[in-house]
């Protein structure tokens, strides 16, 4: 396992105190590693998880050519082009569930229901709304209306049996649920859910229930952060608020790097901070302090904490010789909890996690997903922006008369200003080297939809 002395000398141009966004991205992608136990759970459960096996499919779906519309069966080698074609239909109709047993002619054709399996020797169906009856019976197929195969699934056309319907990292979502249902699997193998512990800091911060006194808040980071952790699917552990005293602060650390994968605290990462939390980061572990180019946000920590049984691990590691500290045990001993320490004010809070922590603990999870992708929206207004940081400004995203998508700020960008995140449906984000933005110009946004 690397530490973050090691992490750092891969990156290019890395400076703690001049960190660009893309450059956090990078170290905590090469810090983070997922994690390896597996259960197997029912669909019902599967919701949310991370697949930690390829699901192979026992079956091919569809099973058989089976017709996509309600209509008429025929033999699509009797269309000609610039002919428009008469057929009679035969026998009863085919229904979905059951094959149909009769024969068909040249000539003739079988009403078929959407679903049902394609009678042999037919490979074409029309709708039966482009159609029209005569007197006699027959139908009537208007001409250069259709193609041969037209309105035919074919078997294995969605899944072919013995192919990979989902691959081992895929973020299960209701429609991957939804597929592994159709190859009636009941269960698949996950990963476990990744454990990720969360307080705040500070003598000012308030818990709810506590009286309104001079100088404090109300503490909102522990319920946001809880909230995008329970969104994101993983096992929250919640440790409440913490005082600026360092026995409470490092029974805090060691319970939870006890007891989770990784550790989140708000508060106490600026430097100059008159409270113990950074001196406890670094006495209980691996940890790094930046300053990121960005807003809002900039102070950020982050780095492992051990809890006690693996701090002994690792002091006993360091006696032994070079050759037995190099083993895997002891590496995983030393290593700790991932520390993600992010700033105080609340709009800061969320927008360093959904940056930043989000992505790494999805990587944790398993997920080998990419994040889905900036939107393109005109800016309905003049942005100032200052070249040299990358700014995430609060945007509504909405729809111009002309269908394109159109987003303005919500106003206040101050980091306090919890209200406009409410607002807000989206990040405007303005890259590092991006300076002011003009009404009109075309800008990136992160949408919230189903992360906040």
């Amino acid at each position: 396992m690397k530490t973050l002395e090691q992490i750092a000398a891969e990156l290019q141009g890395y400076d703690p105190q001049a960190l660009r966004a893309a450059d956090v991205n990078a170290f905590l992608q090469r810090l983070v590693a997922p994690v390896t136990e597996t259960e197997e759970v029912g669909i019902f459960d599967a919701l949310g998880r991370v697949l930690a096996r390829d699901v192979v499919s026992p079956i091919s779906v569809p099973p058989h050519d089976n017709s996509a519309m309600d209509g008429y069966a025929f033999d699509g080698a009797q269309l000609m082009p610039g002919q428009a074609l008469v057929l009679r239909p035969v026998g009863a109709t085919a229904l979905a569930g059951k094959a149909w047993a009769g024969q068909v002619a040249n000539g003739e054709c079988v009403k078929i229901m959407t679903g049902a399996i394609m009678p042999a020797g037919l490979d074409t169906v029309v709708p039966q709304e482009l159609t029209t009856t005569g007197a006699d019976g027959r139908i009537h197929i208007a001409a250069d209306l259709l193609r041969r195969g037209d309105n035919r699934r074919l078997l294995g056309e969605d899944l072919m049996q013995g192919r990979i319907a989902l691959s081992k990292g895929e973020l299960l979502t209701p429609a991957a649920i939804g597929l592994i249902a159709s190859l009636g699997l009941r269960s698949v193998t996950v990963y476990r859910r990744l454990r990720v512990a969360y307080f705040s800091t500070g003598d000012e911060i308030l818990s709810l229930g506590e009286p309104p006194r001079e100088g404090a808040v109300y503490d909102s980071n522990r319920y946001t952060v809880c909230g995008l952790l329970t969104r994101l699917g993983v096992q929250v552990i919640d440790l409440g608020v913490v005082r600026d005293e360092p026995a409470l602060l490092a029974a805090a650390f060691r319970r939870a790097a006890a007891e989770a994968d990784a550790i989140i605290t708000s508060g106490g990462v600026s430097a100059g901070e008159a409270d113990h939390t950074r001196r406890m980061m670094r006495q209980l572990g691996d940890v790094a302090f930046w300053r990121i180019a960005m807003r809002p946000g900039r102070p950020m920590a982050v780095g492992r904490i051990r809890s006690e049984s693996q701090a002994k691990s690792a002091s006993d590691a360091y006696q032994k010789s070079a050759d037995s500290y190099q083993n895997e045990s002891t590496q995983d001993a030393a290593g700790g909890s991932v520390l993600f320490g992010l700033p105080g004010n609340p709009v800061a809070v969320m927008v360093s996690f959904l940056a930043f922590v989000r992505p790494a603990l999805l990587r944790m999870m398993g997920c080998t997903r990419a994040a889905p992708p900036l939107l393109r929206a005109t800016s309905a207004e003049a942005l100032r922006k200052k070249a040299g940081r990358t700014e995430y400004q609060r945007g509504l995203v909405s729809q111009a008369a002309d269908g394109t998508l159109q987003v303005r700020s919500t106003g206040n960008q101050g980091s306090g200003m919890l209200s406009s995140m409410v607002q807000a449906n989206g990040l405007i984000v303005l890259h590092h080297d991006q300076g002011h933005v003009a009404a009109g110009d075309m800008v990136d946004v992160m949408m919230f939809d189903g992360v906040v």
